[in-house]
């Protein structure tokens, strides 16, 4: 498993980094070789008065991305609980799509390539032109990901897999986009534009 474990207001110590690498080997090694990429960022708050320390974890697991997240005031402590949490998510993503031959999960072979997406018209000219290099505004930070039309079922799953409070993706049925959420007062919401 490729492990990359990232630093914010704390130094990536050698203990550090072992006692990360020991725990998420351990978290991972049930899993038959699902997991072939872990991204781990570890922070320190800096507000010395809010003794809080994160563990936060994304695994590749078979074009799937589970995400953990944990925070409490050792660092130590973060590790270990983040750990477990990611197992429990192993464990409920297996026994999903595992045993199951008619899951709908996603596979790698099922990602359309920019050729077939973009149909039969072939893009001319740079896509560059015209433009002008720039950062971000500060704050703002961009995904893209592949995102293969599923049912709301399929949603509810990924977003339990996340460790988000919501879940973008392309409803099945329609092909339109659509969000589903946790509400505050327990269930699920979707936002869904209006007709």
């Amino acid at each position: 498993m490729k492990l990359v474990i990232h630093g914010r207001n704390l130094e990536i110590t050698p203990a550090i980094r072992e006692y990360t690498e020991e725990k998420l080997k351990r978290a991972t090694s049930h899993f038959d070789g699902m997991v072939k990429e872990a991204d781990v960022h570890l922070s320190v708050a800096r507000n010395p008065r809010v003794p809080q320390q994160t563990a936060e974890v994304t695994v590749f697991a078979n074009g799937t991305v589970i995400r953990a997240q944990e925070r409490s005031e050792n660092l130590y402590a973060s590790i270990d609980l983040v750990a477990g949490k990611l197992t429990r998510q192993l464990r409920r993503y297996k026994d999903r799509h595992g045993d199951h031959h008619h899951s709908h999960g996603h596979h790698a072979s099922e990602t359309p390539s920019v050729v077939e997406m973009a149909g039969d018209d072939s893009v001319s000219g740079s896509l560059l032109e015209g433009k002008e290099a720039g950062l971000p505004s500060r704050g703002v930070r961009r995904k893209y990901f592949p995102m293969p039309a599923m049912s709301l079922e399929d949603a509810l799953h990924q977003l339990e897999l996340i460790d988000h409070d919501f879940y973008l993706f392309r409803d099945a049925s329609s092909g339109e986009l659509q969000v589903v959420y946790r509400r505050n007062h327990g269930g699920f919401g979707v936002i869904q534009a209006k007709a």
